[in-house]
């Protein structure tokens, strides 16, 4: 992996961290949060190599609907859902369910700009 692309992934985990309990965001605010609002897209890939860092909700992203997208990236079937349900989040086919009400911009929540 390309260095760059390396640091852009820190960034990516350290803004998701920021996502409270019950919240979720999608790949293309936490792009435009960090300065790069067209790469939605490399901020999924970077979603989806964080399964293995328990310490990154990585299922409080979801795309710019708040379709579960990428879902298939957790273990089993489902857990994507279970983790946003267990937080009081409503799924309904595979998409949350009052999605404005949940979503947490982190232009507006973190101070506009990128701290990173």
């Amino acid at each position: 992996m390309k260095e760059e692309n390396k640091n852009f992934f820190q960034k990516v985990y350290a803004v998701a961290q920021l996502i409270p309990y019950g919240r979720v965001t999608s790949y293309g605010a936490i792009a435009k949060y960090l300065g790069a609002a067209r790469s939605a897209r490399m901020v999924g890939w970077a979603m989806n190599g964080a399964g293995s860092m328990p310490d990154v909700p990585a299922h409080r992203v979801v795309n710019k609907i708040g379709l579960l997208t990428g879902k298939h990236h957790f273990e089993g079937t489902n857990l994507m859902q279970q983790l946003l349900e267990s937080e009081g989040i409503e799924i309904r086919d595979n998409q949350i369910i009052d999605f404005e009400k949940h979503f947490w911009d982190p232009w507006k929540e973190l101070d506009s700009g990128s701290q990173f």
